[in-house]
């Protein structure tokens, strides 16, 4: 439990839900902060919930301070999960409400956004409506690649299946301006297949995906720009190439 930042609260006389409301997260989000000490939520929302409590940051999330003095090549991982399924879906809410230049969404499949994040596509709708370069980077259903990859996975949701539910997902929301859809190239599915990057301006999501495990049985990596040719940057440089390369879906 994070014992300084209910007292910061309760000095403030500020529940979850107001503070939640002054922050711009849902309350679920601050519980989560309340009930894990070594959770550091997104940089914006600190900033915020600080100023709302009137704090300094070091008083309730001390490893942000930490973390911003560290020097080695990892000062840029933010945390680490065994399995993407253990990543907490708020997270991804966060980061994708907090985006204000990009969202790039450079999994092979990507279907699962939809169950994870409340009103995805609302979501999608509104940052491409303000500016937010919207993106994504699809396998071909129909690619050998994709076929190989069932094989390997021999499940009951196969692969092409959930790219074409992206699709389909996609198609409902008609046209909308800022919102980019495009399938990888044929040579390079084998690489987009084994590394999902899903970017939020400079904040990033890595799979690498293992073996002949899905997506959510995958580690993911949380990473935050901090630098030029960081770790960061390989992997934004990475999904980048496969778009560079890539085919618009047609309408």
């Amino acid at each position: 439990m994070n014992t300084a930042l209910r007292s910061a609260m309760t000095s403030a006389g500020l529940s979850p839900r107001r503070l939640a409301v002054r922050v711009g997260v849902t309350g679920k989000t601050v519980e989560r902060w309340l009930a894990d000490a070594e959770l550091t939520p997104h940089a914006r929302n600190r900033e915020d919930a600080c100023r709302a409590l009137g704090v300094g940051e070091e008083m309730i999330w001390p490893q942000a301070a930490k973390d911003r003095v560290k020097s080695g090549h990892d000062r840029e991982l933010v945390h680490s999960y065994p399995y993407r399924s253990a990543c907490p879906s708020d997270l991804w809410g966060e980061l994708i409400r907090g985006a204000g230049r990009e969202l790039f969404f450079a999994g092979y499949t990507n279907y699962f956004l939809w169950s994870q994040v409340p009103a995805f596509s609302e979501t999608l709708r509104r940052k491409a409506g303000a500016g937010c370069r919207v993106r994504f980077l699809l396998g071909d259903p129909e690619g050998e690649i994709t076929r190989s990859r069932e094989r390997s996975e021999n499940v009951t949701l196969t692969v092409s299946t959930r790219i074409r539910t992206t699709l389909e997902q996609l198609d409902r929301m008609g046209p909308v301006d800022g919102l980019e859809v495009r399938f990888s190239a044929p040579e390079d599915a084998v690489y987009h297949v084994g590394l999902s990057v899903f970017r939020f301006d400079d904040d990033a999501f890595v799979t690498p995906h293992l073996a002949r495990l899905v997506g959510h049985d995958s580690p993911l990596l949380h990473l935050r720009r901090l630098e030029d040719g960081g770790m960061f940057d390989r992997f934004a440089e990475h999904a980048e190439e496969l778009w560079g390369r890539g085919s618009r879906v047609a309408a």
